[in-house]
């Protein structure tokens, strides 16, 4: 303020007037620029800072439901999900065997399009796929099967705007990986979060995008059986457009059980984007020097235009 009171020249003044308007002009322009990249006309996902999300779960050690790892896990999300303006809910489910705990962060200021982005933090108790015996009782060290997801989730929770036009959710679940072991069944955590979830409320999401697997360097993502239709092949066609063709392939090769099964179920839209061509899935190979930035920024990019797409796209309603 003492600087505007001591201004008596009147060439001064308006010098410093038309070096404000220019200062506020310059911000206003630059304000909108960053929503428009916001509203994702530039991709903003960075690939370096998925790894990063990655390596820092691999130091967590394992992340199986009930560890200390999983514990660290689970308040690490929160913690980046709140600094990245979500709201953050957690689905504890009392019923099971063990404790089991989704997390959900919640994005935009509309009610429609409602999308969940989903991807499963718990790592696999028992490294089954291992040709050598003395190797099957150790747990996985989930970098693809498990942190991939995560990280990806995390990346995009940074980048969509609070103000996002319609409402989005990253929902982390629990337990998706122990099927097959006593006292455990494949999807626990997703399963339990529909069934309760969509129980008590009636606004259902208008698609739901599960990514599991999708770090490998060497990344080949498959049209999934079980997937929806409609938004697998919006989806893919997003990515050829932007490139990614050679890795999002337009062909079926696996049905799978994951975590967009009990969406499907419950008759509500769901695709898998897994890459189950990765030679080292439920073994002790699983681990960081395996994991691409760049495969985690293409399918980070893909996931980012289609939301962008659907707030830019007028509908009929």
């Amino acid at each position: 303020m003492r600087i505007f009171r001591d201004i008596a020249h009147r060439r001064c003044s308006r010098f410093l007037y038309a070096a404000l308007v220019m200062i506020f002009a310059s911000f206003v322009a630059g304000c909108n620029e960053q929503r428009s990249n916001l509203l994702l006309d530039e991709p903003q996902f960075d690939g370096k800072n998925a790894f990063e999300f990655v390596a820092y779960q691999q130091k967590l050690g394992p992340r199986t439901p009930g560890s200390e790892g999983h514990k660290k896990i689970i308040a690490w999300i929160d913690q980046n999900l709140q600094d990245y303006g979500c709201e953050v809910e957690y689905h504890n489910v009392k019923d099971a065997p063990f404790e089991i705990t989704n997390i959900i962060g919640q994005k935009g200021v509309g009610e429609v399009p409602f999308v969940i982005i989903g991807a499963h933090y718990d790592t696999r108790l028992y490294a089954d796929q291992e040709e050598d015996e003395s190797r099957k009782l150790k747990p996985v060290p989930g970098a693809n099967d498990g942190a991939s997801g995560v990280a990806v989730l995390l990346e995009l929770a940074r980048i969509i705007p609070n103000d996002y036009p319609g409402k989005v959710w990253f929902v982390f679940f629990d337990a998706e990986d122990d099927g097959d072991i006593d006292n455990y069944s494949w999807c626990m955590g997703s399963n339990a979060f529909v069934k309760e979830y969509f129980t008590r409320t009636q606004n259902k999401p208008d698609a739901v995008i599960i990514i599991d697997m999708i770090g490998d360097a060497d990344l080949n993502i498959y049209y999934e059986k079980n997937s929806n239709n409609s938004i697998r092949e919006e989806i893919w066609q997003i990515a050829d457009e932007l490139g990614y063709s050679q890795y999002f392939i337009k062909r079926e090769k696996y049905q799978m059980v994951d975590d967009h099964v009990p969406f499907l179920q419950k008759g509500i839209p769901a695709v898998d984007i897994i890459d189950f061509d990765y030679p080292y899935w439920h073994t002790q190979e699983d681990t960081l020097d395996k994991i691409s930035p760049n495969s985690l920024e293409i399918v980070g990019h893909t996931i980012e235009k289609y939301l962008s797409d659907l707030v830019a796209t007028p509908t009929d309603d």
